[in-house]
């Protein structure tokens, strides 16, 4: 079931960033495409700004998925399996813990934004372009909760999550016709 919930928003999470990806290089062409003409979009760097930040959130919760971070697995996998447990176990709650307080502080902003927009679309509040940092904290610890598994059996086993991830990728690319 971890599975198939995981295979569900790892589509998900690809889905909102192919979106925000395509979005962010067709403003950026319009933006182009507009200054060369001569008539500059003035809401242009705003949107460009607040769609990266998106993109960078959404695609952090992907890359966490994945367990795509950086890391230290030389040195990870060098503790005694015992050690490497507690610092398996120590590095998730603090990566878990991090979020919580990043989602908590980014809920709170949103109120203090109150009626405040954006500045070149004022119909645009700065609540809604401001919430990936609840929603992305959020999506953040729900693929870590979602690969905490995979991680933790491959962790106990002393296996390198990297090469086990371009191996299992070499493999999906053999078996494909």
């Amino acid at each position: 079931m971890i599975k198939t919930l995981s295979r569900w928003f790892e589509w998900l999470l690809e889905a909102a960033s192919i979106v925000l990806l395509i979005s962010l290089a067709l403003v950026v062409v319009l933006a182009v495409i507009f200054r060369f003409s001569g008539s500059s979009l003035i809401w242009y760097d705003e949107v460009a700004s607040v769609q990266l930040a998106w993109l960078t959130y959404y695609g952090a919760a992907l890359a966490a998925l994945k367990r795509g971070h950086l890391g230290f697995a030389g040195l990870f996998l060098a503790l005694p399996p015992k050690v490497r447990s507690a610092a398996f176990v120590l590095g998730e709650v603090l990566v878990i813990g991090f979020f919580l307080v990043i989602g908590w502080a980014g809920w709170y902003l949103l109120g203090v934004f109150g009626e405040e927009t954006l500045i070149s679309l004022p119909w645009m509040p700065l609540s809604f372009t401001q919430s990936v940092i609840p929603v992305g904290s959020a999506l953040f610890i729900v693929a870590e909760i979602l690969s905490m598994p995979d991680a933790w059996r491959k962790a106990g086993a002393g296996t390198d999550y990297e090469k086990a991830a371009i191996e299992e990728a070499i493999e999906e690319v053999r078996q494909s016709p």
